[in-house]
């Protein structure tokens, strides 16, 4: 058969400057990393494998603990099945947007700016825009909460602390791609190894868990267990995500033939799932150590602060609180590294104009430190709750503005070509679509009124 480009044909515009195609996504390291030709599947496993790992770490931001502590100290294991299937919609969203990526070498953004006229593609940069800075306030609060409890630092002076991650994304983005990925894994893995020794302090219950794993009726009947389930959900999915991935995706140098792109597919999707598993873990881990606040009489326990003070005294291990300290610490610097990269691939997507790396860091990086050091400063250290919550509220509300353009476009046969979604997945994609509004537009209500 022979090879075949699919390229998007842009909508027709008003303006001159929104006429043609933009620059490759993240052109600084597009195509940068090589694939070995003819090599063996473990070999091409470790050519593919980063990107799933840069997108994993947005689904245990801070924002994840706070629901997922919160579900587990007031309904016990109940909430584990929401978790899994929380993290079987993130697999079915980032696969399908890498296959958006590697399939038309195009991102969400760039697409977006591409597809659709002048005032939609502005409102959906407008807010993707938000739902970055919402983010990246989580995870500053999240960093700066880690540092109050491990080493006492007033919350203001952790707040303004993390700003010096900047110019370490910076160094490492200058030494290469690679690096980066390097650094999230193995910050990743510094997470999974806490919780693991968690794990063996907390001893849970596995009949428990594992009669737990399948949804009750009893989450839908209950208003404040669904009012959870619901904030799990949107706490997980992340909408910044779907952008980022079609992107990085195209970091490999992969065959652009029809061969070259269906086998990029594949090993990319291998990547994305082993990655998302583990952030799955990770999260059910979460929940599983705050049952033992459940069992003990806590069920009131939401606050990250409050479960680092208990976590001793309640499973009665002197490193119980510690390891969890330094696993928060972990996640909040490994979230804020992708959220960098997401921020200049929107941009660079849909505006067409390239800031330096630093400067974007520190833009994007700015806007999330003020209203912390503002509200903080005006409402005490105890708002730093609320700002979390606040944060999850507006990543809620942008998610179905990602999810809708990347299902048009990877049913779109003309754009995808023989990598257009299936009738039956194009199916359950707009299924999901359906419940992803209507339980984030119920969750933001519920949590506004």
């Amino acid at each position: 058969m022979p090879s075949q480009s699919f390229t998007p044909s842009p909508v027709s515009v008003t303006r001159s400057d929104w006429d043609g195609l933009s620059a490759p996504s993240l052109p600084e390291v597009f195509r940068s990393i090589p694939v070995p030709s003819g090599a063996r599947f473990w070999r091409k496993i470790g050519a593919f494998t980063g990107p799933g790992y840069l997108i994993a770490v947005g689904y245990i931001d801070p924002g994840n603990w706070a629901t997922d502590l919160a579900g587990g100290a007031r309904y016990g294991y109940a909430l584990l099945s929401v978790i899994i299937l929380s993290s079987l919609l993130a697999v079915f969203l980032q696969t399908l947007s890498l296959r958006l990526g590697i399939a038309t070498g195009r991102d969400l953004a760039q697409l977006s700016r591409e597809r659709f006229s002048i005032p939609v593609a502005t409102g959906l940069w407008i807010g993707c825009e938000l739902a970055i800075i919402a983010c990246d306030l989580a995870e500053v609060i999240g960093a700066a909460v880690a540092l109050q409890l491990l080493f006492g630092l007033p919350l203001i002076a952790g707040v303004c602390l993390t700003a010096a991650d900047v110019f370490l994304v910076l160094w490492l983005q200058s030494r290469g791609f690679r690096y980066i990925e390097a650094l999230v894994m193995a910050l990743l893995c510094a997470i999974a190894a806490c919780f693991a020794m968690e794990m063996v302090i907390a001893s849970p219950d596995l009949a428990g868990i594992s009669a737990a794993i399948l949804p009750s009726r009893q989450i839908v009947a209950d208003p404040g267990m669904l009012y959870l389930a619901i904030g799990i959900l949107g706490a997980t999915v992340m909408p910044h995500n779907l952008y980022l991935h079609s992107s990085i995706a195209q970091t490999r140098n992969y065959a652009v033939d029809q061969r070259g792109k269906r086998e990029a597919i594949r090993f990319a999707t291998i990547d994305s799932t082993t990655a998302l598993i583990a952030a799955l873990f990770i999260n059910a881990a979460i929940l599983i150590l705050a049952t033992a606040f459940n069992r003990a009489g806590y069920t009131d326990v939401s606050e990250i602060q409050d479960a680092y003070r208990l976590l001793t005294p309640v499973l009665g291990g002197g490193l119980a609180s510690l390891l969890f300290g330094l696993a928060l610490l972990a996640a909040g610097q490994n979230s804020s590294v992708t959220g960098t990269l997401a921020g200049q691939i929107v941009m660079e997507g849909f505006m067409r104009r390239s800031l330096s790396p630093g400067l974007r860091r520190l833009v994007t990086r700015g806007l999330a430190i003020l209203p912390a050091v503002v509200v903080i400063g005006i409402c005490g250290e105890s708002s730093a709750g609320r700002l979390l919550i606040l944060s999850q509220v507006v990543l809620s509300l942008q998610l179905s503005f990602a999810v809708v353009p990347l299902l048009m476009f990877t049913g779109d046969a003309r754009l995808m070509g023989s990598f257009a979604n299936r009738r039956c997945v194009r199916l359950i994609g707009w299924v999901c679509a359906v419940a992803i509004a209507g339980a984030n537009a119920w969750l933001v209500w519920t949590t506004l009124a």
